[in-house]
């Protein structure tokens, strides 16, 4: 996950507190200079930094709260709270609606990465059912229109541009008239950058906005840059009139967490993150969420969003049936493999898994998983109907193993590691046995049905305690005054709202 250090600091930072046989302004003062280190060191600004430990002391007064009190989720809370302040500029930005044209601009400076985040954005709407197309208005660089062709060829996106002319304005013009007759409901236009802010950069995106009128400005940012994100994203945004930022570049660098709070501290809403090289290594950036795992919280209603993503309609009422009878197969396992490839980076999916900490999957460590997963399946694939239906382990005895490995080319140890994965799944399975399933029969609305018990079981002990344990879950539902489940997590930072 991005800032997967960064996470990992601060979680360590809440569990050395939560560990403490009595939590007293030491033990407060040491977890929260941890956590304030790891933003420093994130290089998230000095002032930032100091207020947020100000606001956290005045939410949590250790003198005045009465005998009883949970501290350590008071703690917590009022952590995750300040995160969110910091990073939450405070205003939503414009959304496409399916079936409705939209024309997204995006502008930004030379080697910011903004080509490929036109695809990774013009990809993403397109898996959301979106008709999305490309316009190459750049004509300053040279091999702009090469790259943009090349990567929308591969995500099959249409796309539109000129080797001969070099009036921006004009190419932006003819490619919109063109998407518009082919009935395209995301126009995306690519504009020239330069290697620094001038003139002449900010003449040409207004001469081209003024001829297309978009609806949203994206302002690409590279967020190697850290706290100078502050400058840029004002100058861009006064100049340009933009909307909504995307930062790339964030993994692996130690100044990402300085660029998202410097772009939240110019209110203007970050809307997506560029994670990697790759087109489905780019995320949406949703407060609530990503400091929800960035603590290791997990994000349980995004987790869901996906898992809808890429799953048949017709196949969720069925998955859910088998989850309320606690029933679990090979077969399924295999099933929910598939899936988890669609999904995307298996890092990212995995940190919405609550009590997942994002430096357990480094970044070398991603491809290790996925191999691990199509190891697995190839000896699934080995497997008799009988087998993979099975919910009885007994019946996976030494001769059929040695038959398994056999027709998998795999090693013994290879098919018993995926046999223990799968005792292992099957044990969390059944913790949900019993569940209500949502009338709908959609992955989305399970969340709302979960219950405090089943919460309790199916969270990791460590995640639980943090919490302040099944007491802790009944408060906070109490003070949610009995609404639902997936607004619960949302408050308690294991979803957004």
């Amino acid at each position: 996950m991005v800032l997967a250090q960064l996470g990992g600091s601060i979680s360590r930072a809440l569990a050395q507190m939560s560990n403490a046989t009595v939590i007293d302004e030491k033990v407060l003062g040491e977890c929260l200079n941890e956590i304030s280190r790891a933003l420093l060191q994130s290089d998230v600004q000095f002032k930032m930094v100091r207020d947020m430990q100000t606001n956290i002391r005045k939410i949590v007064n250790l003198e005045t709260l009465a005998a009883g009190t949970n501290k350590r989720r008071i703690i917590q809370q009022a952590v995750f709270t300040e995160l969110c302040n910091m990073l939450d500029p405070g205003k939503p930005a414009f959304t496409p609606k399916k079936g409705k044209p939209s024309v997204v601009m995006f502008v930004g400076l030379q080697g910011s990465g903004k080509t490929t985040t036109c695809t990774k954005y013009a990809y993403y709407h397109q898996r959301k059912g979106f008709k999305p197309s490309l316009v190459c208005a750049d004509t300053f660089r040279a091999g702009a229109f090469d790259q943009l062709k090349q990567n929308a060829t591969k995500a099959k996106i249409p796309f539109y541009g000129s080797y001969m002319e070099s009036d921006p304005v004009k190419i932006a013009v003819e490619g919109l008239e063109r998407f518009r007759k082919e009935n395209s409901d995301l126009i995306i236009i690519d504009t020239s950058g330069r290697h620094k802010q001038e003139a002449a950069l900010f003449e040409e995106m207004r001469q081209v906005a003024e001829a297309t009128k978009p609806d949203l400005v994206i302002f690409v940012m590279d967020g190697s840059i850290g706290q100078a994100a502050f400058d840029q994203a004002q100058a861009f945004k006064q100049s340009a009139s933009v909307g909504a930022v995307i930062i790339t570049k964030l993994d692996g660098h130690a100044k990402g967490g300085g660029a998202l709070s410097a772009v939240a501290a110019t209110k203007s809403p970050v809307i997506f993150i560029g994670t990697g090289e790759h087109i489905d290594e780019f995320e949406i950036f949703d407060v609530k969420p990503f400091v929800s795992r960035l603590l290791g919280m997990g994000d349980l209603s995004g987790l869901m969003d996906k898992i809808q993503d890429v799953m048949p309609a017709d196949q969720q009422p069925e998955l859910l049936a088998k989850l309320a009878e606690g029933t679990f197969t090979l077969r399924l396992l295999y099933e929910q493999f598939q899936n988890l490839l669609k999904m995307g980076p298996i890092g990212q999916v995995f940190s919405m898994l609550p009590g997942f900490s994002s430096e357990l999957m480094p970044k070398g460590h991603e491809k290790e998983g996925q191999a691990k997963i199509k190891r697995y399946m190839t000896i699934m694939d080995s497997m008799t109907a009988a087998e993979l239906d099975s919910t009885n382990p007994k019946l996976m005895t030494e001769s059929r193993i040695i038959r398994i490995a056999r027709g998998s080319g795999r090693q013994i140890r290879d098919v018993t590691d995926m046999l223990e994965e799968y005792k292992r799944l099957a044990k969390m399975w059944s913790k949900m046995k019993g569940l209500k399933m949502p009338k709908n029969g959609k992955m989305s609305d399970l969340s709302q049905n979960l219950n405090i018990q089943q919460m309790t079981k199916a969270l990791p002990p460590q995640v639980l305690k943090q919490m302040g344990g099944m007491g802790g879950l009944q408060a906070l539902m109490k003070q949610m005054g009995g609404k639902d489940m997936s607004k619960m997590l949302g408050g308690m930072g294991l979803g957004g709202d």
